[in-house]
């Protein structure tokens, strides 16, 4: 798994779409594609999910930081699953980081500041690359040796 992370409209998607082409499948929480456990149905090799704290966003609505956490850890571990089952297979995951900043005055808001922090750490741990994307550049600050790129 590839986890790329930066601040809102500095290239990310962008960046991924030069890294790694157009061949693959390309599922945006900004285009309402709910979040889904499963990729079974899907014919590509490689996957791209996009807008990942929106998803976290309608967790952090209907359930507190642990059960958040734990449906989200959930979900991730079905991702490398399906990643897994075919060394072809390369699951990319892009998600703005909401973390910086002034804290919001918001309960709810800070509740989602805060699962989205948890789960980029969980997710950087469980990836394979990190990248951080700034006004276009990539900064790769986790590589394990088993990237498939």
């Amino acid at each position: 798994m590839h986890f790329i992370t930066g601040g809102a409209f500095n290239g990310k998607r962008a960046w991924v779409k030069k890294t790694y082409g157009l061949t693959g499948r390309w599922l945006s929480a900004y285009q309402e594609t709910p979040l889904t456990e499963g990729f079974t149905h899907l014919n590509s090799n490689l996957l791209v999910l996009e807008g990942i704290e929106i998803w976290l966003k309608e967790l952090a609505e209907n359930y507190d930081s642990t059960r958040c956490r734990e449906i989200w850890n959930h979900t991730v571990n079905n991702w490398l699953i399906w990643e897994k089952e075919k060394p072809q297979r390369q699951l990319v995951v892009i998600g703005t980081d909401i973390t910086k900043g002034i804290v919001p005055i918001e309960k709810e808001n800070r509740l989602w500041r805060d699962v989205t922090g948890w789960a980029y750490q969980d997710l950087a741990a469980k990836a394979d690359k990190v990248d951080v994307i700034w006004y276009g550049l990539n900064q790769t600050i986790k590589q394990t040796g088993d990237e498939k790129q």
